[in-house]
């Protein structure tokens, strides 16, 4: 078969299905996902590969794996995808955007519990019609969604310099420790005095920053636990496994706890830490992304 006839019979719909198996390596999830039957995204894929005279996924019982020019094509694919999908935007925008897809990309509490909810109620409200998708992970997940096409815009820590980013807010980093631990009755704690201690630490939204700070004071925690989980990490705290740095906005309101589970310090120098929103390239965005940061940004400001 000639390059000029698979070229011409390639299509975006198997673009589409071939993206969402390699993303959620399996048939089951990535016909779920596309509310088709499995059988149709079998169908799909084997003709995409019979198609482009390669193999694009190896076929295990536990699930799929992208082959080496599997990989390498679906960046392409998620790339024609990404650009198709702002051109259908564009148009939509021109009728006045009552049609289209977001996908959002969320780490944490932080974004997903504080940040998202208030945002998507203004955008849902503005444009009732576009179908929005969100997928939560890491922040370095998130990144990596971005960079893949696999999102169109997505909450990441700052600076992220890979992306066009847009901030959104700026947090307090603050030390938690057990209600016994013998810093209670300090008025601030520093990261030294913190490292005596057994450390607990995050491996969320938090954790490069985290990372950072220990390395710029040449100080190396006692890192007996790693959590990527919120819950987890107070937990282990409230329990008296050691003590954590967390970013303020990320704990839950306090009646959701046991009043004296764990005692709260600002660190001493203070530490910020940064949220917002980043796209690929704010150029190629597409009119549903530049209207969701649009409206984040606005109601940031408003606070």
């Amino acid at each position: 078969m000639s390059k000029s006839s698979w070229g011409n019979s390639m299509t975006f719909t198997q673009l589409e299905i071939f993206a969402r198996v390699a993303e959620l390596r399996g048939f089951t999830l990535a016909a779920t996902r596309l509310g088709i039957s499995q059988s149709a995204v079998s169908h799909a894929l084997k003709t995409l590969e019979q198609e482009m005279g390669v193999e694009l996924i190896h076929r295990h019982q536990v699930g799929v794996e992208l082959t080496d020019i599997g990989a390498q094509l679906l960046l392409r694919a998620q790339e024609i995808l990404g650009l198709s999908e702002t051109m259908r935007q564009e148009a939509a925008d021109a009728r006045g955007m009552k049609r289209g897809t977001l996908r959002i990309g969320s780490f944490g509490p932080s974004a997903s519990m504080k940040l998202l909810p208030d945002i998507l109620e203004h955008y849902r409200r503005t444009y009732p019609e576009i179908e929005v998708r969100i997928d939560e992970g890491t922040d370095q997940e998130v990144i990596s969604w971005i960079q893949e096409r696999r999102v169109d815009v997505g909450f990441v820590v700052l600076p992220e310099d890979k992306l066009d980013t847009f901030v959104l807010c700026e947090d307090q980093m603050v030390a938690l420790l057990p209600a016994n631990h013998p810093l209670a009755g300090a008025q601030h704690v520093s990261l030294g005095e913190l490292c005596d201690s057994p450390f607990i630490m995050t491996e969320a939204g938090s954790g490069p920053l985290l990372q950072r700070l220990f390395s710029a004071q040449k100080l190396a925690p006692n890192v007996l636990h790693r959590s990527a989980q919120l819950i987890s990490t107070l937990a282990m705290v409230e329990m008296g496994f050691g003590v954590s740095i967390l970013a303020e906005q990320a704990l839950p309101a306090r009646g959701s706890l046991h009043a004296k589970s764990y005692i709260k310090k600002m660190l001493s120098p203070p530490v910020t830490r940064r949220v917002g929103l980043a796209v690929l390239d704010e150029r190629q965005a597409s009119p549903a992304s530049r209207a969701f940061i649009r409206i984040a940004v606005g109601l940031q400001r408003r606070t």
